[in-house]
């Protein structure tokens, strides 16, 4: 049986590092599929529940493991087994959760894909990864699946099993994947190196295509249990946060199951839909970036009995500005902040307990296993309070990436993460993400942080989310852009009245942005995070209609 993988840039992690981990029993011998086997056993009668408009469902663990079985014995049948790579591009439905743990029961590489990704990104997965078999549904919203596979089938050499979920004609190049399913069960999950790729978790960024992340069995292992650790006290999430990402996998399909909650997923986040779901089911929502948060808080169905659901509210996965949590603050929420990727997911991070000033201002302090070095440009090691770029290592840090460039570029052999943000540690070891390297405008040669121009506009009456972005000078290399997103019924300001805000609050001047524009809405990450290279590339492309401009006094 080939793995299909040889070619992936997966790194050796540090023989010491090995040791300690497992010394420490932050790395175990347990594999995915075991995990989920053992951990329903012991719930079994807990509930999933899938709120949808086309495919809504409601069964128990039991129900979805029992389906997950079936399934692991019909790719088992197909010759598709430990280290293959199994992918699904499919919506918050049960059908992820019975695709996901049947893949992780044989012991294959599991690669979620983003629900929303086109043919590019599609295409290039499937290259990639050495995908052997396809879970896809036949269309979602605008998306028709079948359509983009059509053009892509024959060009991924490993494809061989591309299964449909959906109500209507399934092409003959395709399974239905419901009659998959009538098979008998999987009995024990099998038996693969605890150390080899379980996960593969693509991200995108400002790479041309999308970066395939690479776990293993111990990584993303000890991950889950790092956040049902962080979660303790919170009651059951109704996740709406994608399960093709990493943020909406883990906390949709593997966390609650270790925690003991039951399994709440909707598939399109309609804060409306959302703010009746957590009254009917009693569960909360918001977590994850701040757009999930604060769409529902800007809501006008949002009142008390929610934000009672919403007393406990862990944010991350995006830069969390001060603005927000001080909201949170007024409306009774205790926020926490965390820091991470879907390199490493949890690097840091703070509980409820801690002061609030900490909790409210800073994203957390290093989390259990983990270790930081913050550098200059030269690699040398920075002081307290003194501005560096984020470099971490822990036992949740990912095995590499399947494009060996890409793994070279950002493992040193002592294996230290360059996550390319820059951040600042306060003398009691807490950490603030102050900025993105790709981030910083360098205007006629003097570095500007996007992240506090966004903090500045978002304490601005009307202004619900911001994104500031380099755009190009002819005088001075680049200047600050603004694209601002407004509340409900906000008027709309010009230029000089997000100046005169700027100039209230104190932001220096050479700091305002030069240029604004409004939008209804932002290009967004599966995880909610605002895709600035896509908002350089307009600027960069093309003149957005209705732009202000006006050159810097």
């Amino acid at each position: 049986m080939s793995t299909g993988h040889d070619d992936w840039g997966l790194r050796s992690v540090p023989p010491e590092l090995v040791e300690r981990y497992v010394a420490e029993g932050l790395w175990r011998d347990e594999t995915l599929g075991r995990f989920l086997m053992d951990e329903i056993a012991a719930r079994p009668a807990l509930g999933v529940k899938i709120r949808s408009a086309r495919r809504p469902w409601a069964g128990t663990f039991a129900d979805v493991l029992e389906a997950a079985r079936r399934l692991a014995t019909a790719l088992g049948a197909r010759g598709i087994g430990a280290g293959d790579v199994v992918a699904f591009q499919l919506p918050n439905w049960v059908e992820a959760a019975v695709t996901f743990w049947a893949s992780a029961l044989i012991g294959a590489v599991v690669t979620p894909i983003v629900h929303f990704y086109g043919a590019k990104e599609v295409d290039y997965i499937l290259r990639r990864t050495n995908v052997r078999a396809l879970v896809t549904a036949d269309r979602f919203g605008h998306q028709d699946y079948l359509a983009t596979l059509e053009g892509l089938r024959d060009a991924a050499p490993a494809l061989e099993l591309i299964a449909v979920v959906g109500d209507g004609p399934v092409p003959s190049w395709g399974a239905p994947f419901d009659r998959l399913l009538d098979t008998d069960p999987l009995g024990a999950p099998s038996r693969v190196d605890p150390s080899a790729p379980a996960l593969v978790a693509y991200t995108s960024g400002t790479t041309a295509d999308p970066k395939g992340v690479v776990h293993s069995h111990r990584t993303i292992g000890f991950e889950i249990r790092q956040l049902a650790g962080m979660q303790q006290g919170n009651p059951p999430l109704l996740v709406g946060a994608p399960v093709g990402h990493a943020i909406g996998m883990l906390s949709g399909l593997l966390v609650p199951i270790l925690r003991g909650d039951p399994i709440n997923l909707i598939d399109v986040w309609d804060p409306g839909a959302v703010l009746a779901a957590m009254l009917e089911d009693d569960v909360a929502a918001g977590s994850g970036s701040t757009y999930f948060l604060t769409s529902l808080l800007d809501h006008p169905d949002c009142g008390p009995a929610h934000l009672k659901l919403m007393s406990r509210i862990g944010l991350g996965g995006s830069p969390v500005p001060a603005a927000v949590t001080e909201r949170m603050q007024s409306l009774g929420i205790s926020a926490v902040r965390s820091y991470g990727s879907t390199e490493h997911p949890s690097t840091t991070g703070s509980r409820h307990e801690e002061p609030a000033a900490k909790r409210h201002y800073t994203d957390g302090h290093p989390l259990q296993g983990v270790e930081l070095r913050l550098v200059d440009e030269s690699g040398d090691e920075v002081g307290t309070g003194e501005r560096g770029e984020i470099l971490s290592r822990g036992p949740d840090c990912c095995v590499g990436y399947t494009d060996p460039a890409l793994t070279a570029s950002a493992f040193d052999p002592g294996g230290w993460y360059a996550s390319g943000d820059v951040g600042v540690l306060d003398e009691d070891g807490y950490l603030t993400i102050v900025d993105r390297k790709k981030d910083i405008i360098i205007r006629g040669g003097e570095n500007v942080s996007a992240l506090e121009v966004e903090e500045m506009l978002l304490r601005m009456p009307g202004v619900a989310e911001a994104a500031v972005v380099a755009a190009p000078d002819a005088r001075l290399g680049e200047h600050a852009c603004a694209f601002i997103r407004l509340t409900e019924g906000a008027g709309r300001p010009g230029l000089d009245d997000v100046r005169a805000h700027l100039q209230r609050v104190g932001l220096a001047r050479q700091k305002w942005p030069e240029e604004l524009h409004i939008a209804t809405e932002l290009p967004r990450t599966a995880s909610g995070k605002v895709k600035k290279f896509v908002l350089r590339d307009r600027l960069r492309q093309t003149a957005v209609a209705g732009a202000v401009k006006r050159d810097a006094d």
